[in-house]
């Protein structure tokens, strides 16, 4: 757990601002990523469609296999590359689940090696979708991950039923990879307490879409149990 509170502005450097909404323009994106640089966020996560796009001094996050993650790796290991062409600074990629629930692990760190190589250079985060999991499930994708060479293990889209990002889930990737991949929590983080929360369970970056209303609360937030909910 660490040891001294995060500041704004320092969540502000580890917070992936992000616009997945099916149906944004790009006049909408470019006005989405002006705001980002004045909210003073180092990057943005949007959908690849919408790339190359004015960065406005961001980096580019972009996610694959989005967001069911059952597209054939040939697919994922395409739109990889087709990001990288496109200015992605950051790919992430959303792992198979059924791979996962199966167990067929040697599956999983396939498939990541071989987005892992189509963006080799880049920041790689392997989402898993950690609230339709169980801890079993969890660890295996985690061990996976790290053994194919990924940067981040993310906890979800934002987009399943099962829900976000928790405290629980957080806590178990961080202790499965001990320190040698960061932790990307996402999904329902709503609430500067949730981000504190969620930070002192081990995560290291944050998607998050309501970055303005976190900051403007963020001075007055404590932390409660709960504040993490389930939706991007």
């Amino acid at each position: 757990m660490p040891e001294t509170s995060l500041s704004a502005q320092e969540f502000l450097a580890i917070a992936d601002h992000t616009l997945l909404a099916p149906g944004t323009t790009p006049d909408e994106l470019d006005t989405f990523i002006s705001g980002a640089a004045s909210l003073g966020v180092a990057r943005v996560c949007v959908s690849p469609s919408l790339l190359p796009a004015a960065s406005h001094g961001r980096e580019i996050v972009t996610v694959v296999g989005f967001p069911s993650g059952a597209q054939h790796v040939e697919m994922k290991v395409a739109e990889t590359a087709r990001a990288v062409a496109d200015g992605a600074d950051e790919i992430d990629m959303v792992v198979n689940r059924g791979l996962v629930r199966a167990g067929d692990w040697a599956a999983v760190e396939r498939e990541i090696r071989f987005v892992r190589a189509a963006c080799f250079g880049r920041v790689l985060k392997v989402i898993i979708e950690s609230a339709a999991l169980s801890d079993e499930e969890i660890v295996g994708a985690c061990r996976a991950a790290e053994a194919a060479g990924a940067d981040f293990v993310k906890t979800s889209t934002g987009f399943d039923p099962a829900g976000g990002a928790s405290v629980h889930a957080v806590r178990l990737m961080a202790a499965t990879v001990g320190g040698k991949l960061g932790i990307k929590a996402s999904g329902g983080i709503r609430t500067a307490a949730a981000v504190r929360e969620l930070w002192a369970a081990g995560a290291t970056r944050f998607g998050v879409s309501g970055t303005a209303a976190i900051l403007a609360e963020w001075d007055g937030a404590g932390s409660s149990a709960g504040s993490v909910s389930g939706g991007y």
